[in-house]
């Protein structure tokens, strides 16, 4: 390895130096919302800026554009793809598309997020929620989907062991449940609407789990930061009792977030399925 680059795992040699890439639908930034530049994993220059990345449903993240100068263009050896490599160490990336329509730029780039870095914007400020209602995999697949949630990640809170494994949870012991942090932009989306979605994604009179899923780290949670959340999540929880709804749904302050294993993130994203104990119902 040349020691004027960063160094790299053996993972992220494979698809840097080989030209690997990762399995689709696994990368870090393939949901990432947030605001900031991405930039070259193993010589940290600057590659895309977040305005330019969209969604294409292809597995891995997607740009339309790059930061001026900073992607090189090589034909691949089959005759048909044509490779991107940072311009400054040729790193690689992945695959330059065109002519798909996904934007109107016709361009898409597809990058391997093991190829990336990434750094904030920390001028746009972030807001976090942390919410339990059930299955993590389900009540983080409807957060996601919500306009001005920039990240978020499933994991564990209100337990009495540090650092939880997911078996750990499911022996019912520790007394985590399973809760989802939502990081979202309060000029986009307010701490009410999240409080919305959360009762209108799951059954918040149910009082031993969610669904099929029964026990105590399947409870329904609202964990609060501050004493607006807190108010916020009192006056939603008092609206629904004055409509004849026996809300088992607790309000506790928050604590320490344990974040879950990786195959835990964006559960569903990944695997091209649906919740089967979450559902969006309308109720405000």
């Amino acid at each position: 390895m040349d020691s004027k680059y960063n160094q790299l795992t053996r993972e992220e040699e494979v698809i840097i130096v080989h030209k690997g890439t990762e399995q689709p639908y696994s990368g870090e930034y393939i949901k990432n919302k947030r605001a900031g530049i991405y930039l070259c994993k193993r010589c940290s220059t600057p590659l895309y800026s977040s305005e330019d990345k969209f969604d294409s449903h292809c597995g891995w993240p997607s740009f339309d554009d790059e930061i001026a100068g900073a992607i090189k263009n090589i034909p691949d050896e089959d005759g048909h793809r044509t490779e991107i490599v940072c311009a400054n160490c040729e790193a690689h990336l992945g695959h330059v598309f065109y002519d798909e329509g996904f934007t109107a730029k016709e361009t898409r780039h597809c990058v391997n997020s093991l190829s990336l870095s990434f750094t904030q914007d920390e001028t746009r400020a972030l807001k976090n929620a942390y919410f339990a209602s059930g299955c993590f995999w389900g009540t983080e697949y409807h957060f996601t989907k919500a306009k001005g949630v920039m990240h978020t990640a499933v994991g564990f809170m209100g337990g009495h062991v540090d650092h939880p494994t997911y078996e750990q949870v499911c022996s019912k012991n520790t007394g985590h449940l399973e809760t989802t942090q939502v990081e979202y932009d309060a000029d986009m989306i307010s701490y009410e609407d999240l409080i919305r979605l959360f009762f209108e994604t799951h059954d918040f009179t149910q009082t031993d789990g969610q669904g099929p899923d029964i026990g105590p780290q399947y409870l329904s949670c609202i964990f609060y930061f501050d004493e607006e959340q807190f108010a916020i999540a009192t006056k939603y929880i008092n609206i629904l009792r004055a409509r004849g709804y026996n809300v088992a749904t607790k309000i506790e302050p928050a604590s320490t977030f344990w974040q879950a294993e990786d195959y835990h993130q964006q559960y569903y994203d990944n695997k091209g399925t649906t919740p089967y104990c979450h559902k969006y119902k309308p109720i405000f």
